[in-house]
């Protein structure tokens, strides 16, 4: 008891006294503190109250929600998010980045309603983020997806399929971006590895189909989904790339390395160093480069993982995977083994299962022809693939309904009905051709003994299709075309081509064919046009059906008018390029027919656009005769304003290139064009209106479209600005076209002729026709020319109408007033060229018979003329007439206060004639 009282005493409890405060301790910690609060105004503001939907949560609230344990909140939280964003849609950029990653994390979500509430709220996404936008965090939604194709459970694997279909929709390119590791992802979906017996290393494992009974659909109709998206992701990669497939034909695609952008020159300006051409080689394509050595592509620097199927080896390394996957899939839905079972509901699913087959190969066989060394890679692929092509694609060539559809039995009306649309989902026709192009990619000219047997079937095949008559549509005739233009290459005789090209052409002359079918078909024949072309042989043996196309070509463009702009435009460039290569039927065709095409009211030249009228025009160059009547058909096409200006001007120049006055070195052909009726043409062109145009204004009296004057025998028919200007355009380039003829006093006797007899003793005349006279006179006049007297009265009379309605005008009309300078121009060239013409003129102003309202104009004409430096000298030599003309005025104007265009005359005179010292004195006597 005593030691433990001792050890005790150690640790006694110290007794401390009511009402008094513990002591502190040595080692006590100061726990006290003080604060201050701290104003930070702008981290505190808000931007606003965030938008909510109807169940008052906003963006934040639901995608916190989507990391909910129930699978009721999460589906409600997507639901919630449509709403909003379709509300709200700039909540999407702002909160971008979260909305991705939180719909991509429920691709693998266990709840099957929740994964597809996020397909309906990704395909919403779809149409509102562009490429750009989602770009970054799309290795995030395709890692998901990736984690969701390759999942154990088997409904994730198969809404992982739509998820595929909205992306693949929305961003093929961003996709096949990632196109090793989804590719892998497709084959694990219908395979599984197995370790080959027939391989010695273990190393490489071979895959086989797998089977799995707890899917909700069949194995077969499971492959057939997979298979259908691959083919589509196939397909992106395909329309991703950059190249152009070689061979076989295409349907049209924008694609801007197809776009050609012309250059246009405008010679007037380039022989004046007004433009600058540039020139560029191969016409801005992309150049040919004779080298043996070969620029190293960005994708070599890149690992093979990221080439994805751009690189060959990885390409052969896929092909060598899904090829005898393809073929098992092929036998197990293939007639053999379906034909036992009658009645079975797979049947339908097999021939779409077919289809999707040869559609993938197809597409492989592509991707195989955009790489360097295709020769190589073709061969590869025949001597693995042709021996088992062979065996199970030709066994039962060529695919009908009787030997792939097995009907239900009639067990009732409905089942029937069933049975018949799902069937008719599948294109036994496609099926067949897809065959054939992937067969006929395999032959070679080197094999074709080897390969005979199956190559005379698909060309058998071919030929029927094409001449049974039977409505094919653009995708069928598509490939049909690119078979038949395969078979051509391998076998190139005139023998085995021609049923071919006659087969193509049945097709041809089908009635009411669609648009893009005719376009194929008129490629095709072109192409085989361009390449027969460039043979280095005889004229006999080129095809007979191709020369029977050609020359219904230029009858087919004028039986079409304006029912399809677009398709005339492909048969003139065709025919165009047939009549440079001097082809004899085509252009026999095209004399022919000219009439009709060029035809002024209803042909094919002024029916079309503009771009199609300037290739028109530039075939009339290529014709081999050009007879009176056409002439007068492309003169009134010319002067009715239904085609412009400048492309009149063009098809004038054009037929002086045909003419024999274009200063050709070598002899001109024969009989192309007489030279009367190159010159008919030319005066036709010149006058702007035809005789029954100008006999039928003869009857027109008075305002607005009559300007008349009473010293003047002819009257002024006003044509509309735009009519004047395109008449005014032509008029340059006839007078251009009139002056290179080398005898110019011949060709002012044929202008003079044609005009006395024309038009002199007309009594209206268009302005347009009057200027245009007088242009052409100035410009073919020199000291050769003698004018008729007819001529001159004629040529006085119209410089003073043209003159008085100038001056006349009002400011107000700004239509007229635009045609002054080129009227008033014209008219005092001709005074100045002409002494003669001007005092004709001066006598015909006989003021006693004309009005007192037209004094001041005669006055301020006149004074005009006395004031222009150009008509000086043949003023000063009439001033005895101008004296005369002014003694008249003031006889009609005396006893009358002096008005100040009177006074304005008497000092023009005073200055400019009275002073001179040839002037008479007598003159003062007037004033």
């Amino acid at each position: 008891m005593t030691k433990k009282r001792k050890h005790q005493e150690d640790f006694q409890k110290v007794k401390f006294k009511v009402g008094k405060k513990k002591p502190k301790l040595e080692n006590a910690t100061d726990t006290t503190f003080k604060t201050k609060a701290i104003q930070i105004p702008e981290q505190l503001k808000e931007d606003g109250v965030l938008p909510t939907q109807n169940r008052k949560l906003n963006i934040k609230d639901l995608l916190s929600q989507m990391h909910h344990y129930s699978p009721g909140v999460k589906h409600n939280a997507l639901l919630g998010l449509k709403d909003l964003l379709s509300q709200y849609p700039f909540v999407i950029d702002a909160h971008l980045s979260n909305i991705i990653s939180e719909v991509a994390a429920v691709f693998t979500d266990k709840d099957s309603g929740v994964r597809r509430a996020a397909v309906h709220l990704l395909q919403f996404l779809a149409s509102k983020i562009r490429a750009e936008q989602i770009a970054p965090f799309f290795p995030l939604v395709s890692a998901h997806l990736s984690s969701a194709m390759t999942h154990i459970s088997e409904g994730i694997q198969e809404d992982s399929l739509k998820v595929l279909d909205v992306l693949l929709e929305a961003y093929p390119a961003l996709l096949t971006d990632r196109s090793v590791i989804l590719l892998k992802n497709f084959v694990e979906l219908i395979s599984h590895q197995q370790l080959s017996k027939k391989l010695k290393s273990r190393d490489k494992l071979s895959w086989m189909l797998s089977v799995n009974p707890n899917r909700r659909v069949t194995s077969q109709q499971w492959r057939l989904n997979v298979l259908t998206r691959l083919r589509k992701f196939l397909q992106a990669v395909v329309d991703g790339s950059s190249e152009t497939e070689d061979e076989g034909l295409q349907e049209q695609k924008d694609s801007p390395r197809s776009v050609r952008n012309p250059i246009c020159i405008s010679w007037k300006l380039h022989a004046n160093n007004q433009q600058h051409i540039q020139l560029f080689e191969n016409g801005g394509l992309r150049p040919k480069i004779n080298s043996s050595f070969r620029l190293r592509s960005l994708t070599s620097v890149m690992d093979s993982a990221e080439k994805g199927l751009s690189s060959a080896e990885n390409l052969k390394g896929f092909i060598e995977i899904i090829i005898p996957l393809l073929i098992e899939c092929w036998i197990e839905a293939s007639p053999a083994q379906s034909a036992p079972i009658l009645g079975n509901l797979l049947e339908s699913e097999s021939q779409q299962l077919m289809q999707q087959v040869l559609s993938i190969i197809h597409l492989l066989w592509k991707l195989t022809k955009r790489h360097d060394e295709t020769y190589k890679m073709e061969l590869w692929l025949r001597m693995n693939y042709l021996v088992d092509f062979k065996h199970h694609f030709m066994r039962h060539f060529p695919y009908s309904v009787q030997e792939t559809v097995k009907h239900k039995k009639k067990d009732s009306f409905k089942g029937h009905k069933n049975c018949m649309t799902s069937s008719n989902n599948v294109d036994h026709l496609l099926l067949n051709l897809t065959l054939c192009d992937i067969m006929v990619s395999l032959a070679s000219t080197s094999t074709l003994q080897t390969d005979s047997g199956w190559l005379d079937m698909i060309r058998k095949f071919v030929t029927d299709t094409l001449q049974d008559g039977s409505k094919l549509n653009s995708k069928q005739v598509n490939r049909l075309l690119g078979v038949t233009w395969r078979l051509m290459q391998i076998q190139q005789n005139k023998v085995a081509t021609e049923p071919l090209i006659k087969a193509v052409y049945t097709l041809y002359q089908q009635r009411n064919l669609l648009f893009p079918v005719r376009t194929l078909l008129l490629k095709f024949f072109s192409r085989v046009y361009q390449k027969e072309d460039l043979r280095s042989q005889r004229i006999r043996s080129r095809s007979k059906v191709l020369s029977r196309w050609l020359a219904g070509l230029p009858q087919q463009l004028a039986l079409l008018g304006l029912r399809n702009p677009e398709l005339s435009n492909q048969l003139i460039d065709i025919i165009h390029s047939a009549a440079s290569r001097s082809n004899k039927e085509l252009l026999q065709s095209l004399q022919a027919t000219a009439a009709r095409i060029y035809d002024p009211l209803e042909g094919t030249l002024v029916l079309l656009p503009a771009e199609a009228q300037r290739r028109l025009v530039q075939l009339v160059y290529f014709l081999p005769c050009l007879p009176a009547s056409l002439l007068a058909c492309l003169s009134r096409c010319c002067i009715m304003g239904r085609m412009s200006s400048d492309l009149a001007a063009t098809l004038i120049g054009i037929l002086h290139m045909r003419s024999s006055f274009a200063g050709w070195k070598c002899q001109v052909q024969e009989n192309s064009m007489n030279d009367v009726d190159y010159f008919s043409f030319l005066f036709s062109t010149l006058i702007g209106f035809s005789r029954e145009e100008l006999t039928s204004l003869q009857g027109i009296r008075g305002k607005p479209h009559i300007s008349q004057t009473q010293l003047s025998p002819i009257r002024l028919y006003l044509t509309d600005l735009d009519q004047f200007l395109h008449h005014w355009a032509v008029t340059e380039m006839i007078c251009h076209s009139l002056s290179t003829v080398p005898s110019q006093s011949q060709c002012f006797d044929i202008l003079q002729t044609g005009i006395c007899k024309y038009l002199v003793g007309l009594v209206v005349i268009p302005d347009s026709t009057a200027g245009s006279v007088l242009c052409a006179i100035n410009k073919l006049l020199d000291q050769a020319c003698i004018i008729s007297e007819n001529l001159h009265k004629f040529l006085a009379s119209c410089c003073y109408s043209l003159l008085y309605f100038l001056l006349t005008l009002d400011k107000e009309d700004a239509e007229h007033l635009q045609k002054r300078d080129m009227l008033w121009g014209s008219c005092i060239s001709a005074l100045a060229l002409l002494p003669r013409l001007l005092r004709l003129m001066l006598q015909s102003l006989q003021v006693s018979r004309i009005c007192r309202e037209e004094l001041p104009v005669v006055a301020q004409l006149l004074r005009l003329l006395m004031q222009h430096g150009q008509l000086r000298s043949h003023m000063i030599t009439n001033e005895f007439l101008v004296q005369q003309i002014i003694k008249d005025i003031m006889t009609l104007k005396s006893g009358e206060v002096q008005e100040q265009w009177l006074t304005d005359l008497h000092y023009c005179f005073n200055i400019y004639l009275a002073s001179h010292p040839q002037t008479p004195g007598p003159i003062n006597a007037v004033y």
